[in-house]
Formats: structure tokens, sequence, C-alpha cells
């Protein structure tokens, strides 16, 4: 197991039990859909000053962990 995903909790009496950073209450989803729409890992940190680099890297290890998982529907483009 990754040693990153340590500071990743989930608590089902913390933002109803979806995971997030240990110690705040910022969603692993927010971080990961932050980065997949172009913002940098020093913005992140610039708005959310209790992150760091290795909670962002955490989180990406924990959607890589998911994703190996299970299934995420994707829509899929058909070749003509």
């Amino acid at each position: 197991m990754n040693p990153l995903l340590d500071r990743i909790r989930i608590d089902p009496n913390v933002c109803f039990g979806k995971p997030t950073i240990r110690g705040t209450r910022l969603w692993v989803s927010l971080i990961l859909d932050l980065l997949a729409s172009g913002v940098t890992a020093d913005e992140l940190i610039a708005d959310y000053p209790q992150l760091t680099n290795e909670d962002i890297r955490a989180a990406m290890a924990y959607g890589a962990e998911a994703a190996r998982e299970r299934i995420i529907p994707v829509p899929t483009e058909r070749v003509a």
C-alpha cells in the first residue's frame, strides 16, 4: 500500500464519510477535480494553505487506487 494513503481519512462523522485529507475537511475529490481542471499544486496550496505537496500527492494516489479497484464509466468516442 502506498504510504501516502496514510494522509487520507474516511470518517462517517466528517464530510458525510467522504475521503478527506487528514486533519482537514477538504475532500479528495475536490482536489482531484481542481487538478483535472488545470489548477496547479502551487495554486491549490495558495488557496488552501493547510495543504502540502504530500497531501496533493496523497489525493492523486488515492485516485489511482480507486481507479484500480472499480470500473468508472467514461463516455467513449465512436470511430467512424
